[in-house]
């Protein structure tokens, strides 16, 4: 069959209305997606002062360097965008887009990057490589030429597909073409969709064109119609890619204005979806429009609207159905790309709360054409994609289009702790450890269950990274008086920081002690510090704190010494969480920081010289009564 026979059968399965019949009654507001909770998120804070979700692990698995490629893609490149994710084969994919400074400016390629275990990460291959324009190419009269030395540009709003019949696992992109930097790729004038099989043992199969843009074919393309392929099998599975109207949906902005094969062609942006318990299909797009099908997605509620309740600007919002039965959503709650934050349900169109997912946003060290701040771009494993067997839900998204991040969120969502509890990491089961630690887990700032020189387990943070952070942070039950204590060794004390807070349900301080790189331990006092005694590498410090809120008052002991009384340098009413970080609180950028920023930062692709470790050994809350 050839190419347009294929378009006119593809033409007939797939219905092109979109109007859909919906029944007496109808209400968008509650019979739409829409959220009725009462949290919102506070801009002025990184993490918008929500309650984290309980046992959240970030994870960067890219960290883009100019000067050290071998540390980061093997190119250099510092735009890296839209990733997607996939689980096949008992193995992690990540797919996403890479320019070398900005977005949309060329050359484009896409790579791919696997995990076996959800924590070590490979090194990024090419899937989807430099592609040239054909020379003399022109999208209208008066516009540029292509010289023929142009490459195009990579998208994708939908990056993998795992056929349901043949197991086998696609990967997609698309080749769009910008002349110029603010040329707009998305304009139905780029070259095409291409497909490429991952196969079990890792290598790929031959690139192929999907499908076609308008004036492209396969007598001025490169790689073959994906028709030519030998494999009936992979062939079939392009097929049902093309008959299904939920994955064409998703590439309504890159295709041919009048695509026959995407159901609403009108410009929504970003397109993502989920099955209700009833069959029926939400769909979500930027801005937090939303609208349902009652019938797979060929056709739609219309008109598209933005969902009742929900804050979500020009980002993209992600939903799924969880572990549990319920449902999620994971978007951007605000007018700007931080924080990232999860939202539950238990229908899949009611969702009553919001909880943190990411509430950092690392130092942008590259400038660069529309290179947003904060944690964005959010994507799930899509449905039919796969299913991680520890229950989690698994996410991946960009830190200011520069970074490539994973998260796995625990089913189901919380932020509620159940009990105060006492951690001693060498004592619990192995690979359970941080079950309820939240962790920000970085290529040069490590956040990992490790063994010290005597075998003995601990949490280990590790910081050669000059711009960022270790973390991680226990949640306890909200409490208002309270015992705490833990154990700490330093590996040195002439340089590195660790700061430990007590902080409230926002996220906000009322107590801070530090391991200065002076070598004293301070607590801090208002606007200045004192000192509680020194430290020394290598030897073990036990701190433990009593605390009452209702005084703003807490003690201070270190290895059993001396207690020492101080006020609270924030009140609280009351504080649930103790937090560890290798540096000092961020506050840019802010919502005043201009959107837009060019400028690289000093030596923004230098690693510190010496690695700064810190090992934690034991945590234990307890009520006072």
């Amino acid at each position: 069959m050839n190419a347009q026979c294929w378009s006119l059968l593809m033409a007939v399965v797939a219905t092109c209305a979109v109007q859909a019949q919906t029944p007496s009654g109808f209400n968008p507001d509650k019979d739409l997606v829409h959220y009725v909770g009462e949290t919102m998120s506070n801009v002025d804070y990184h993490h918008g002062q929500l309650q984290p979700a309980i046992g959240v692990h970030n994870q960067q698995i890219m960290r883009a360097n100019r000067l050290m490629p071998e540390q980061s893609d093997g190119f250099g490149w510092t735009y890296n965008h839209a990733p997607m994710i996939a689980y096949w084969n008992n193995t992690y994919f990540v797919e996403y887009l890479s320019d070398p400074v900005s977005e949309h400016v060329t050359p484009g390629q896409t790579l791919l990057i696997t995990s076996k275990d959800g924590k070590n990460w490979s090194m990024p291959q090419v899937i989807f490589p430099q592609y040239m324009v054909p020379e003399g190419y022109q999208k209208a009269p008066g516009e540029p030429v292509a010289d023929g030395r142009t490459a195009a540009v990579m998208h994708q709003r939908v990056g993998f597909y795992v056929s349901p019949k043949s197991g086998k696992l696609l990967a997609l992109g698309y080749y769009a073409v910008a002349l110029y930097p603010k040329d707009e790729p998305l304009d139905g004038n780029g070259i095409g969709r291409v497909v490429r099989e991952i196969k079990a043992d890792g290598s790929f199969g031959p690139v192929y064109f999907l499908r076609y843009n308008h004036r492209f074919n396969e007598q001025n393309t490169t790689f073959p119609f994906y028709k030519r392929s030998k494999d009936k099998k992979f062939v079939a599975a392009c097929d049902e890619i093309l008959a299904n109207p939920l994955y064409m949906q998703q590439m309504v902005e890159e295709a041919d204005r009048d695509d026959e094969l995407i159901p609403i062609k009108k410009q929504y942006k970003a397109f993502s979806y989920y099955h209700l318990d009833n069959g029926d299909v939400v769909g979500l797009w930027k801005h937090a429009l939303t609208s349902i099908s009652h019938d797979g997605g060929h056709t739609w509620y219309e008109g598209v609207q933005r969902a009742f309740g929900f804050v979500n600007s020009n980002a993209k919002i992600w939903g799924q159905k969880t572990s549990d039965g319920r449902f999620a959503t994971v978007y951007n709650p605000s007018e700007f790309r931080w924080p990232l934050a999860v939202s539950t349900s238990d229908d899949g169109l009611e969702y009553k709360d919001m909880m943190l997912v990411h509430g950092e946003i690392s130092p942008m060290r590259y400038g660069g054409n529309y290179k947003s701040y904060g944690p964005q771009y959010v994507r799930g494993i899509q449905e039919g994609n796969g299913t991680p067997p520890d229950g989690k839900m698994w996410l991946t998204y960009s830190v200011n289009k520069e970074d490539i991040w994973v998260s796995s969120v625990p089913v189901p969502v919380t932020c509620r702790a159940a009990a105060h509890e006492k951690d001693v990491f060498n004592d619990m089961p192995d690979g359970r450890e941080l079950e309820k630690w939240n962790t920000y887990d970085l290529v040069w700032a490590s956040t990992r269950m490790e063994k010290d020189e005597q075998g003995v387990k601990c949490l280990t943070l590790r910081d050669k990274d000059p711009f960022d952070y270790a973390m991680a942070e226990k949640i306890f039950p909200t409490s208002s008086s309270f015992k705490a204590s833990f154990e700490v060794v330093p590996g040195q004390n002439d340089f590195g920081l660790l700061q430990v807070e007590v902080q409230n349900a926002k996220g906000l301080p009322s107590i801070r002690i530090s391991f200065e790189p002076d070598g004293r331990i301070f607590v801090k006092n208002g606007a200045r510090s004192s000192s509680v005694g020194i430290y020394r590498p290598g030897e073990k410090y036990q701190i433990a704190l009593t605390v009452d809120c209702s005084r703003r008052y807490y003690t201070v002991r270190v290895n059993g010494g001396r207690e020492t009384g101080r006020i609270f340098f924030a009140p609280s009413h009351d504080l649930e969480r103790i937090m560890f970080r290798t540096g000092g609180r961020r506050l840019t950028p802010t919502p005043e920081t201009p959107a837009d920023n060019y400028t690289d930062l000093p030596e923004a692709s230098s690693m510190e010289t010496r690695e700064a470790v810190f090992r934690i050994y034991s945590l234990e809350t307890a009520e006072v009564r």
